[in-house]
């Protein structure tokens, strides 16, 4: 019976990050993948989505270069090679994370995996004895019952990413992360889409006014979109929606959420990432992971939301809609009021801050480098610094960071 420190349950964020960590602390670790190591977010999620949307928004730019001066003709799209494109990126990284589990020693078993107790592994017909047990079994694309996926008419977002041609129509049930971004990449390939969305705005999880700001991009992008719907019937691809709009789309992508794998919960064992159903964001996996190797802890309200695309959208904090009235205060600075905004031509947006008793309480921003501009404001909140000593801090001009710097001075 093969005996281990560490056995792990999947492959994806959570999976790896526990094994390489482990690893670094000279523990014997086994790791347990039944399909490609990487997980969703390499294979089916995170990675291929962003790179096929960074090549939409490429063919969209230089569609619209004339304004820059730069005339190109006609732009021909060859989407099999977006596809081959995606696909060459995860194989490099997926390669890159394989080599990194091989060189920490880490035994890979490529078979599904089965926990019989706290110490104990099946696989292969053979038993692993393991010291500790970590579970990232992570999720699979959420079904809408009556309209399950046929993966032909009705697509996952596992699915959409196998896609030989573009549709000329597509519908995009759920306006959440995965939602917006194949809106804004089919949008951006001139592809006719519509959201739908069950909730009162689109973007349901963010705070109210990125919500409403998204949706007058969507307008200004010719992404129609309905809120509070649903999808009524569907009758040889016509699609009856709840308002009673008739659609015809050629496909139809469900983007409402994820499902947690199935893992028999058993005490003892430590469950992370995607399959506990809390917060199913990869970086949230791989600090869930650090922090159950290396016990150095985070800060799980401080978990970064963000969606790609242009302009990108990021999020971490308390939103408007958390928080009393009268018990806080909010500054909005506008991208179009940077002089980097008007360079890049990317002038809508905002950097919207909250603050209670002289902190930063939440951080919400719609702007290229959303992403990026978010950590900074991430870091002074969690580390309590004050907007009157972040006041002091000399931000670089020009830069959409300075957004920041502007808004600090907005509180009283």
């Amino acid at each position: 019976m093969p005996e281990f420190d560490l056995g792990i349950i999947g492959g994806g964020p959570g999976g790896y990050t526990a094994a390489l960590f482990a690893a670094k602390q000279g523990k014997k670790v086994v790791l347990f993948e039944k399909d490609s190591i990487g997980g969703v977010c390499l294979n089916k999620g995170c990675i291929p989505t962003k790179s096929i949307l960074h090549t939409s928004e490429i063919y969209n730019k230089i569609k619209n270069c004339s304004e820059h001066g730069i005339s190109t003709g006609d732009v021909v799209l060859d989407y099999s090679k977006v596809i081959e494109r995606k696909n060459l990126i995860v194989q490099k990284l997926k390669k890159g994370i394989e080599l990194a589990l091989k060189n920490a020693k880490v035994q890979i078993v490529n078979s599904e995996a089965k926990i019989l107790s706290k110490t104990e592994i099946s696989a292969d017909n053979e038993i692993y004895k393991v010291k500790q047990i970590i579970c990232a079994a992570g999720s699979s694309p959420k079904e809408l019952r009556g309209f399950e996926f046929d993966h032909k008419f009705i697509l996952s977002s596992d699915d959409i990413l196998t896609l030989e041609r573009l549709p000329e129509s597509i519908l995009i049930i759920g306006s959440g992360a995965i939602g917006t971004e194949w809106a804004r990449i089919f949008s951006n390939f001139g592809v006719q889409t519509t959201v739908i969305e069950l909730a009162l705005h689109l973007l349901p999880l963010a705070d109210i006014e990125v919500s409403k700001r998204i949706e007058r991009i969507f307008k200004t992008k010719n992404i129609k979109f309905y809120t509070q719907t649903s999808i009524e019937k569907i009758e040889n691809k016509t699609v009856t929606l709840s308002n009673k709009e008739i659609i015809t789309p050629d496909i139809i992508l469900v983007a409402a959420g994820r499902t947690p794998n199935k893992a028999e919960k058993i005490d003892g064992v430590k469950y992370i990432g995607d399959v506990t159903g809390e917060i199913q964001l990869a970086h949230f996996a791989m600090k869930e992971a650090i922090e159950e190797v290396t016990n150095i802890p985070f800060n799980k309200e401080l978990t970064p939301s963000v969606i790609y695309g242009t302009p990108e959208i990021a999020w971490a904090g308390k939103r408007e809609q958390d928080l009393e009235p009268e018990t806080y205060q909010k500054s909005i600075t506008l991208i179009s009021s940077l002089g980097k905004a008007h360079c890049d031509g990317e002038t809508d947006g905002f950097i919207k801050l909250l603050s209670r008793n002289g902190q930063i309480t939440g951080v919400h921003i719609i702007a290229p480098e959303a992403s990026s501009i978010l950590m900074q404001v991430i870091i002074a909140i969690q580390n309590n610094i004050s907007i009157e000593k972040l006041k002091e801090i000399c931000f670089a001009h020009p830069t959409y960071s300075e957004g920041i710097f502007d808004g600090l001075f907005n509180f009283k």
